[in-house]
């Protein structure tokens, strides 16, 4: 099936949308590690990890959907 080159931007631009949000989330979470008391730090890192590695998946979809255009 054919996609149109307008398809392919709204894919992009949401996908762009989806790492910009992800990225913010990681921000947030390394800030509630910062704060956090020592007692919960252990349970504030471990949501900054998981959400790092939201972002990277987010970040590797973006990836994928930019390697056709630069082909």
């Amino acid at each position: 099936m054919f996609t149109t080159r307008s398809q392919q931007s709204r894919v992009r631009l949401e996908a762009l949308e989806t790492w910009r949000a992800a990225a913010h989330v990681v921000s947030t979470r390394w800030d509630r590690f910062l704060h956090a008391e020592p007692e919960m730090r252990i349970f504030a890192f471990a949501s900054y990890v998981a959400a790092l590695d939201s972002e990277e998946a987010a970040a590797a979809h973006l990836a994928a959907l930019a390697l056709p255009a630069a082909a």
